[in-house]
């Protein structure tokens, strides 16, 4: 009984010691470990040598990580010693850690990473980078660390069928995953709006469904519609996306294509009229505002069927990914249901409606990729009419979606546009870019648990992981997806990685995150930068209101007013809690603003205070 009691305070030391370092200023991990525990004393990085244990074949591209990390020159000799002064990359196949698990330890013998894959180690090296990159001093703290994601799958979609962007972007974006940890690049390469990836055997798909006339500049919601009547296209060739997929590949990367179906596809009905629905389509043009459009593929027709095959073949020829996503969301069924073809179709396979055409549709194509050994993942609309039988499905309308496919024992990806659609407006303030709308602060992405409520234990198991997107109908420039991306993306990782029970937002946003935004601001990076820690954009009624702020930058300063001018660097800076009394029947505005040491701005809080 001691022995149990004895054991039980000691676990329940370590675990509050590996929660309550999370203070440390010294530690600032995005995202949280499992475990971490740290030492008394540091390890100075001068002169420090990269060693490799346990590998056949020597992994370069680790060991040239490695050495950009502790800013080692290159170790000649192939050294298996003992851990000296060294960083050992330790790859063991006997440790019992998850797939992608590492553990980390640093100790006046050195810095020790040990994992049973290489993906392990290479997240053992990101974590060792941001305590190098976001260290007070050139030293790092001993310490030991147990670390292992919580979801297999953490993914972000990148839209480039509305707005495409170059390839050193692409590249750019896949670093920004791949140093938070996750591990999917979901590229969205069809669309309405635009047809992104060269096909060989259809060049139309991308010297005419690759480009449209003109882009609508204004809101889709706000008449009139305005138009920049300046034509607008492009596409990736094969050998870009190639060299994409190794790049990624690089950083321990899948890049997943996504080749829209049977919606969303007025590109290649523009480039291939003949796929449309009746005896004489369109003609089509290239979209040239958002939103849902009825024109999509004829399901009756065998010639559609075909025509996406042979995509889909140069497609798997371009992108190992066991996944290939087909899109399935937003498909109207007007068309199919005046088209003599998709009536014959639901007649000879004795289907009941249009949505059950769309599961032949679906079903179709999944038993073609399957023969190929691939599966497929759709957007949860593919539940619509009959789950075709191996689909993942990706919930976006919410999650009862993937709910439903979960108990159909389907593997979801959740990725409801209510919490992870990371284009969604930030904040309420009217000095924000346009966007499509919603609102969506940090904090509540970071309040997301991705596993419902709704599923008993014995289903959880089929929530495969989570995804945040980036669409870009509003989004036109790569510093525009930077600034509606971070620090939504941290966010997003720390969901994705850490055990549900180590979230800890006031860790996160007050302790961590300011660390890692003031990387960014260093390195010229842009970025949104959040508001004042505890301002607050509301009215208040009061007698007295106590100004008690934080900065969300390391770094950064705090200006306000309180005349309801916007404050500038020649305004009051904010040092210390400041009171402000309000007279009876008077009001006073209090408006507040961040600027970084880069000179970057956030957006203006505006707090009225009234005493009535």
């Amino acid at each position: 009984m001691t022995y149990k009691i004895l054991s039980i305070f000691a676990l329940s030391f370590i675990w509050l010691s590996g929660f309550a370092q999370q203070q440390d200023s010294s530690i600032n991990i995005i995202p949280a470990p499992v475990k971490l525990i740290k030492h008394q004393g540091s390890l100075s990085l001068k002169n420090i040598k990269v060693s490799v244990n346990g590998f056949v074949k020597s992994p370069t591209q680790l060991v040239t990580f490695a050495e950009g990390v502790v800013n080692s020159k290159p170790n000649k000799s192939n050294s298996t010693a003992k851990v000296g002064q060294k960083l050992a990359l330790i790859l063991d196949k006997k440790i019992k850690l998850p797939e992608e698990g590492y553990q980390l330890s640093v100790s006046k013998s050195g810095i020790a990473i040990k994992a049973n894959t290489e993906k392990g180690l290479f997240y053992g090296l990101q974590t060792l980078s941001q305590l190098v990159a976001l260290g007070s001093t050139q030293d790092i703290p001993y310490l030991e660390i147990e670390d292992y994601p919580r979801y297999a799958y953490r993914g972000a979609l990148l839209d480039v069928g509305r707005y495409m962007f170059p390839v050193a972007f692409i590249k750019n974006y896949i670093d920004l995953l791949a140093k938070y940890k996750l591990n999917t690049f979901h590229w969205h390469l069809t669309e309405d709006q635009g047809w992104r990836i060269e096909i060989k055997k259809y060049p139309k798909l991308t010297s005419v469904g690759s480009y449209r006339d003109q882009t609508l500049i204004g809101h889709l919601r706000k008449a009139p519609l305005l138009f920049d009547e300046t034509r607008y296209g492009g596409f990736y060739t094969q050998e870009e996306v190639k060299d994409v997929v190794a790049y990624a590949t690089a950083k321990y990367i899948t890049v997943i294509p996504e080749i829209e179906m049977p919606g969303h596809s007025l590109g290649a009905l523009t480039a291939y009229p003949e796929l449309g629905c009746g005896h004489n389509p369109g003609p089509y043009k290239v979209a040239q505002k958002w939103g849902v459009f009825e024109d999509i593929y004829c399901a009756g027709k065998d010639n559609t069927f075909n025509f996406i095959q042979d995509v889909l073949d140069e497609v798997m020829t371009l992108f190992p990914s066991k996944y290939i996503h087909i899109g399935g969301d937003e498909s109207p069924k007007a068309k199919w249901k005046t088209c003599e073809f998709c009536q014959k179709r639901i007649k000879d396979e004795k289907l009941k409606d249009e949505h059950e055409l769309q599961s032949y549709f679906i079903q179709r194509i999944e038993k073609y990729l399957n023969k190929k050994g691939r599966q497929i993942i759709g957007w949860d609309e593919i539940l619509e009419g009959g789950l075709a039988p191996n689909a993942t499905v990706m919930s976006w309308r919410g999650t009862k979606g993937g709910i439903a496919a979960a108990q159909q024992n389907h593997k979801v990806i959740m990725s409801p546009y209510s919490h992870l659609y990371l284009d969604y407006t930030p904040s309420k303030s009217k000095e924000e870019p346009i966007t499509i709308g919603g609102y969506h602060p940090i904090e509540k992405i970071y309040a997301y648990d991705p596993t419902p409520k709704e599923l008993d234990a014995s289903q959880h198991k089929y929530i495969w992981g989570v995804q945040g997107n980036v669409w870009t109908e509003y989004m036109s420039t790569p510093e525009k997806v930077l600034y509606m991306t971070l620090p939504k993306l941290f966010a997003l990782s720390e969901i994705a990685w850490t055990p549900l029970v180590k979230k800890n937002w006031k860790d996160f946003s007050e302790n961590r995150l300011p660390h890692h935004l003031e990387d960014l601001d260093r390195k010229g990076t842009i970025y949104r930068v959040p508001e004042p820690i505890g301002a607050k954009d509301t009215t208040i009624v009061s007698n007295q209101y106590t100004l008690n702020y934080k900065s969300p930058v390391k770094g950064a300063k705090i200006y306000y007013t309180i005349n309801g001018y916007t404050p500038y660097e020649m305004d009051n800076l904010y040092s210390k809690p400041l009171t402000i009394n309000i007279p009876v029947g008077e009001e006073r505005v209090v408006k507040s603003v961040v600027i970084t040491p880069a000179g970057r701005r956030s957006v203006v809080v505006t707090t009225l205070l009234k005493n009535k």
